[in-house]
């Protein structure tokens, strides 16, 4: 609590200071009637809103297709141990089903919006199948003729490392936390993009990260959460409310002009 109060006044002592924080939609805006997480309704609708980003999780199947899907199982299918054809069978909540990364690209493509795939590659049973999956993902990427609308995350420092070898140019932020901003500048991330606890522990990470150069984002960040984390000037906040969010930055930035 007292770091909570104490950033909050900081962020209102030195307004000039803040930046405007983009949002990020978890797993696409899933909440709304008709949507699910990461269908492709919940995509199109995190670019209708639009937030600055979709997020989306990927698995690669045994036949080398990337599925969109953020458990590693789904009504009992390991998705990394089953057939794209077996994972395509599976219906989501809202009645679609299961989307593959091309699906998504697809739409990225063909409607104009400037919301962003957000593209989280899961972590898979080997070191071989997560290089193997970024692989497969920046592939993708490129055949789509979209590197300019997306950009990467993974726990897996082997899948992030993996992109950066085939992109130099990519977007690619680490999630797992416990490594600072410096180190992972030298070899060759742009951001970082952790829990709010880890920012908790480390608010200095947020300076570190900007003065090198790169971004922050910072994860899963709902109503209660928005305040204290928009206090920490991050770039990005990745939310399950995208709506409210859009509204807290809002009033954050009327907030600063008076």
């Amino acid at each position: 609590m007292k770091l909570k109060t104490a950033l909050i006044a900081l962020a209102l002592a030195a307004p000039c200071l803040m930046q405007a924080t983009e949002i990020i939609s978890h797993r696409g805006f899933w909440t709304p009637e008709g949507s699910a997480q990461n269908s492709r309704i919940s995509l199109l609708k995190a670019m209708e809103l639009p937030t600055f980003g979709s997020e989306t999780d990927v698995w690669l199947t045994t036949d080398s297709v990337l599925m969109v899907n953020h458990d590693p199982h789904f009504n009992g299918i390991t998705i990394q141990d089953a057939t794209s054809e077996q994972c395509k069978a599976l219906t989501l909540k809202n009645g679609e089903t299961m989307p593959t990364l091309a699906d998504l690209l697809a739409i990225l493509k063909k409607v104009k919006s400037p919301t962003k795939l957000i593209i989280e590659i899961k972590g898979h049973s080997t070191p071989e199948r997560n290089r193997a999956a970024a692989r497969a993902t920046v592939e993708a990427v490129k055949a789509a003729k979209l590197t300019k609308k997306v950009e990467y995350i993974s726990f897996s420092p082997v899948a992030c490392e993996e992109v950066i070898a085939l992109d130099p140019k990519a977007k690619v932020a680490y999630l797992s936390g416990g490594i600072s901003p410096a180190e992972l500048h030298k070899k060759g991330y742009t951001g970082i993009d952790y829990h709010m606890n880890e920012l908790r522990r480390h608010p200095e990470w947020v300076k570190e990260a900007h003065d090198l150069g790169m971004t922050v984002n910072i994860w899963t960040v709902n109503s209660a959460d928005l305040a204290e984390m928009l206090a920490l000037n991050p770039d990005y906040l990745t939310t399950d409310q995208p709506v409210e969010a859009l509204a807290a930055v809002k009033a954050a930035a009327k907030a600063s002009k008076k």
